[in-house]
């Protein structure tokens, strides 16, 4: 009977025979390769968004981690407590020293209720507080000197290649960031972390530097040093 019978569809594609080409249009969202709207392996899931050789998952690439501006390191948290009339008022604070390791280096000290917060402000402003230290050759100080800030002395000496930074955890942080490799310390009075801190910081901004006192002392002039300094292809 005519109702079993199975009509095909009149939009139903035949293959093409052998030997002959296919006489099909192309497929509907199909894009030839290496048009602008064609799919690319860096694209984003999701969106229109154009993924960067950088930004894409594995391949010769991969991900490419953008190095952090500074060296960062918490010397120190503290939980401090004031009692009031209302009941106990518990706040942290965060003792942070930050350094690029070739001679800038900045500490701060801040408070916040959270500790991650507390580290999160001292990190800004041991950003807006920054000093810069000589670095003579072999990764030392220039001379001996000597911090202070309140009861605390801080001594700090140079020292030979290979011997390292002789010094304690607070002392040690500030050096180790700020770039010197080579120094002997020693802490007399307070060794309160902050204290030691500033005293420390006191010591590495009165060093002094070997062209300017040169010049104050009138061994040298500075058209003298800048004729040192100078390539030899400027010289007439």
């Amino acid at each position: 009977m005519e109702e079993n019978k199975v009509v095909a569809p009149a939009a139903a594609e035949q293959k093409p025979a052998e030997g002959q080409k296919s006489t099909r249009g192309p497929r509907q969202g199909y894009e030839p390769h290496g048009s602008q709207s064609a799919a690319r392996p860096g694209d984003r899931k999701f969106g229109n968004h154009r993924g960067r050789p950088s930004e894409r998952r594995g391949g010769r690439g991969g991900f490419r981690r953008q190095e952090p501006e500074y060296l960062e390191r918490v010397v120190q948290i503290n939980r401090v407590s004031k009692t009031t009339q209302g009941g106990k008022n518990v706040r942290f604070s965060a003792l942070v020293v930050i350094g690029d390791g070739k001679g800038k280096y900045g500490f701060a000290n801040s408070k916040s209720g959270e500790v991650p917060d507390a580290i999160k402000k001292s990190l800004e402003q041991a950003k807006k507080n920054m000093s810069y230290v000589n670095i003579v050759k072999g990764g030392t100080i220039a001379h001996d000197v000597v911090g202070k800030f309140g009861a605390t002395t801080v001594v700090l000496k140079p020292a030979k290649p290979g011997t390292g930074i002789v010094a304690g955890g607070a002392v040690r942080a500030i050096l180790e960031l700020a770039g010197i490799k080579n120094v002997v310390s020693k802490v007399y009075g307070s060794r309160s972390s902050i204290n030691v801190i500033r005293a420390t910081n006191a010591g590495l901004r009165s060093l002094k530097d070997y062209n300017k006192t040169m010049v104050l002392r009138g061994l040298k002039t500075p058209e003298e040093l800048k004729a040192k300094v100078a390539p030899k292809g400027d010289k007439e």
